[in-house]
């Protein structure tokens, strides 16, 4: 981003001369993004002027890529037909996000406020299901017929081009408003002016329905090098279109709940900062007493194994090393897993190739960190004999282990996604700590039981 200038001091010193003629005119040499870092870094009353002070266009497209708090702010105090003059201009897709998070009786009197025609643009959008696509479209696209000469088009686009929310496609309809296919606006500008639109067009095309849930449109996206997207009825008719900037900030809201699920807790439906401490405190809880009582079976494990761990009591020298060797084996293929399925890298039907990998892939690291940790005790007992005379049976019994124990973890942490997603649950609930704890308490049977046939007749 290009630094401001004049600096924020000099823009904070003239509010506080009062020198608003002068401010305002400066502010119009600013660049939009420019205008959001700074009232981004005001305080809430050097917003308020800095805002007051923009002429409506401008204030408009600032206003839609403000925080959502600091709309929040102006929302309540700024006077409430400039406001309206603000959300009229606004686009409809960024508009309907603002209205989705602020409370009903806001958001009616806000409606309220509306030009009829944006008003019914509104309705419309916030009528569909919340994670819709239908709550992302913009209505404001060029459509266009089969029948025009690309003079024509030429034409239209010069008219009604202001309005649309991108340029790059354009979109062919019939008579009836059914959707019949989309062109580059570079294949018009190539084309010959008495060049009909039907000559140009193949027909094929990517669509999105209005009921669609959004992360299916993100894949159609990614699948596709569009800018933009048509939203089309269950007829086929056109409705709007969806761009890629609003696909992104669906993409990254859906990264960060992934995320904060992944390390054992419920997705927050706020800025970690701004969320009231008790509802984070609720959202984390609830994760933590379910792994607690998940530990609670290790301990009981241990409890099961308590005899052989008074006859061998060099086997406890090793449960950590154990624990977290399975724990991060499943942690990893957990990872691993949900992220291949979020890019669509395989499907379910899949499952028994991504088994069989991680059957082999988890022997060769669980053999991998055997001769690891058995060669870390030979070392020892080279250098201090603190292992006995039975060394190499307890090397042995590591080593066995932990090939054990990494396999069950890479399996279990490569299926446990895939089971949940068979049964409709979210895979990224099977989260890490989720996955470590249930290897934990396996993890103990293996090495237990491994010990107990190693060991027999020796230390056992």
């Amino acid at each position: 981003m290009m630094p401001l200038s004049p600096s924020v001091e000099t823009i904070t010193a003239l509010i506080q001369e009062g020198e608003f003629f002068k401010l305002k005119q400066i502010l119009r040499g600013f660049q939009p993004a420019e205008l959001v870092t700074l009232i981004e870094n005001e305080d809430e009353r050097e917003q308020l002027i800095i805002f007051r002070l923009l002429p409506l266009s401008l204030a408009t497209e600032v206003f839609e890529y403000l925080d959502l708090d600091v709309q929040r702010h102006f929302l309540d105090n700024l006077a409430q037909d400039k406001m309206a003059d603000i959300l009229n201009e606004m686009s409809p897709d960024d508009r309907t996000t603002l209205l989705e998070f602020l409370p009903a009786n806001f958001v009616a009197e806000l409606i309220q406020s509306l030009s009829e025609p944006e008003r019914k643009v509104t309705l419309e959008l916030l009528g569909y299901p919340e994670y819709s696509v239908g709550r992302l479209m913009t209505p404001d696209y060029i459509a266009i017929r089969e029948n025009w000469t690309v003079q024509q088009v030429l034409d239209y686009v010069r008219q009604h081009g202001g309005q649309s929310e991108t340029l790059n496609m354009l979109y062919v309809t019939d008579a009836h408003g059914v959707l019949t296919d989309d062109i580059r606006i570079r294949e018009i500008l190539l084309a010959s002016p008495t060049v009909r639109v039907r000559d140009v067009m193949d027909r094929r095309f990517v669509q999105l329905l209005a009921g669609q849930d959004q992360e299916d449109a993100i894949d159609v996206f990614r699948r596709n090098d569009r800018v933009a997207l048509p939203v089309v009825s269950d007829q086929g008719i056109l409705l709007g279109i969806v761009t890629l900037d609003d696909i992104l900030s669906i993409r990254e809201q859906e990264d960060t709940e992934d995320i904060q699920k992944f390390g054992g807790s419920e997705a927050l439906e706020e800025p970690y900062l701004t969320m009231p401490l008790l509802r984070l405190v609720q959202k984390r809880a609830g994760w933590l007493v379910i792994l607690f009582l998940g530990e609670l079976l290790t301990a009981s494990a241990m409890q099961f194994f308590e005899g052989e761990l008074q006859k061998a009591i060099v086997l406890v020298q090793f449960i950590p090393l154990i624990i977290s060797s399975g724990g991060n084996s499943g942690s990893q293929a957990t990872s691993l897993i949900i992220r291949a399925m979020a890019l669509g890298e395989f499907k379910l039907s899949d499952w028994w190739q991504v088994l069989r990998r991680e059957l082999v892939g988890g022997l060769l690291l669980g053999l991998i960190l055997g001769v690891v940790g058995f060669s870390r005790i030979a070392i020892w007992q080279s250098i201090t004999p603190i292992y006995g005379p039975h060394w190499l049976m307890v090397g042995l019994t590591v080593g066995f282990a932990l090939v054990g124990i990494v396999l069950w973890g890479s399996l279990a942490g490569s299926m446990l996604p895939l089971i949940l997603k068979k049964l409709g649950l979210d895979p990224a609930t099977s989260s890490a700590p989720f996955v470590a704890t249930l290897v934990d308490v396996t993890g103990l049977i293996i090495y237990f039981s491994v010990a107990l046939l190693v060991l027999r007749g020796t230390l056992l």
